[in-house]
């Protein structure tokens, strides 16, 4: 019975694959990434750069507790779609991968990585695209890139992941950095994504855990970097607002001042900060705070006196000098 549902998937899927070669054309595109895995947490993720506009829209997929996917060079969501399907139906990743590749008439265009929850990878280089191009896979890992200044690009990619540690998006991001350092993209920069995926993470339904893009961009790694840090200062915020209803006022203010100092340029984290100190009976810290949170977003002048948690300050001389 399974050997016969095997048989029947592979039939159908081989009609998708072949009806998607077909029909899909796109342009080709210089491209260098890596994608991750993260046993401990079961996340899998990639980060990718291209000079070309909202690369991150295209050359990303997978599916969380799965697999994750980076085709590129001429990107074609074939690969992550029916890859998904293929993996699920019980290929390895070197076998769904050489059987999309023989489906493909678009081959010659492609660079296509695999890397599935259990750590195991595959890699299709296209010897006809751009060089430099090729690709490196370890534990844990693949590295790949095209259009490249040179195999230093795809060489720091791998360095830097397989001596890193701590959350996965912050390793393959510093990944894709030190793919730059060593050259990047031989045509310059303009768009980047970064993508983590995890099984059932939004309402039981959604697998998507980060999904970030700059899609064009005269710095997309800095630009990157600081949209991270901003969901990041977001986390630490929320962690703040638990202590301080636990009453862990000193872990509260260390949660707070962490995602301060994670995003300085960021209202809310100067707003959460000034919670914490009014909460501690610091009312002069609290002003301070509530002043760079309205010299950021002058839209705080009207939305804090409306904040219940600043009403001890209502009567304040200062308060209503910086609130307006």
């Amino acid at each position: 019975m399974r050997s016969r549902m095997f048989g029947l998937v592979l039939t159908m899927l081989a009609l998708a694959v072949t009806a998607e070669a077909q029909v899909y054309a796109p342009g080709e595109e210089g491209t260098f990434s890596i994608i991750g895995r993260d046993p401990a947490t079961g996340e899998l993720g990639i980060a990718v750069h291209s000079k070309t506009i909202a690369v991150g829209s295209r050359v990303r997929g997978g599916k969380g507790g799965v697999a994750v996917f980076a085709h590129q060079s001429g990107s074609n969501p074939m690969y992550s779609d029916v890859g998904v399907k293929l993996l699920e139906a019980g290929m390895t990743p070197q076998q769904a991968l050489d059987y999309m590749v023989r489906a493909d008439d678009g081959r010659n265009q492609r660079q296509v990585a695999i890397l599935d929850i259990q750590g195991r990878t595959a890699a299709y280089t296209s010897p006809t695209i751009t060089d430099w191009k090729g690709h490196k896979c370890g534990i844990n890992y693949c590295a790949q890139g095209n259009t490249l200044a040179g195999p230093e690009v795809v060489e720091n990619m791998a360095r830097s992941f397989e001596s890193s540690t701590g959350p996965l998006a912050e390793r393959l991001l510093d990944a894709l950095e030190a793919g730059q350092r060593g050259g990047g993209d031989k045509r310059g920069v303009e768009s980047a994504g970064l993508m983590i995926l995890k099984p059932l993470t939004i309402a039981g339904y959604g697998d998507r855990a980060l999904d970030l893009r700059v899609d064009e961009h005269k710095d997309p790694f800095g630009e990157l970097r600081r949209i991270l840090n901003a969901v990041r200062s977001g986390d630490l915020r929320s962690e703040a607002s638990r202590k301080l209803g636990a009453k862990d006022f000193k872990g509260a203010l260390e949660a707070a001042m962490k995602a301060r100092d994670k995003s300085p340029e960021i209202d809310n984290n100067y707003v959460t900060l000034a919670e914490v100190y009014l909460a501690m009976g610091q009312k002069a810290d609290a002003l301070a705070a509530v002043k760079k949170a309205v010299e950021l977003n002058p839209a705080n002048k009207k939305q804090l006196p409306l904040n219940k948690t600043f009403e001890p300050l209502a009567g304040d001389p200062e308060f209503k000098r910086i609130v307006g």
